[in-house]
């Protein structure tokens, strides 16, 4: 990581335009093969079901609790902006 900022660093005068498309590939391409690995492990296919049910119970509680964070600090701005309603 710090390899490549200074690397940014050294050249931030420099366009690199292909960098995004780049990285989006590259991060495709983790995905695939991560989900290739999965597939060949027997113990994650066999506990795919408590897998899935985990994924989506942490998944539902961290949007909620996202939600209700954002909410609290929405009112505690608009009330020190004096319109809270």
């Amino acid at each position: 990581m710090a390899a490549g900022i200074a690397t940014g660093w050294l050249l931030r005068r420099r366009s690199f335009k292909f960098i995004n498309t780049l990285l989006i590939v590259l991060v495709w391409a983790l995905l695939f093969f991560l989900g290739v690995e999965a597939g060949e492990n027997q113990a994650v296919i066999d506990g795919i079901k408590d897998l899935g049910m985990e994924a989506l119970l942490l998944a539902l509680a961290g949007t909620a609790g996202s939600i209700a964070l954002a909410w609290v600090l929405w009112k505690l701005i608009k009330r020190k902006e004096g319109g809270g309603r």
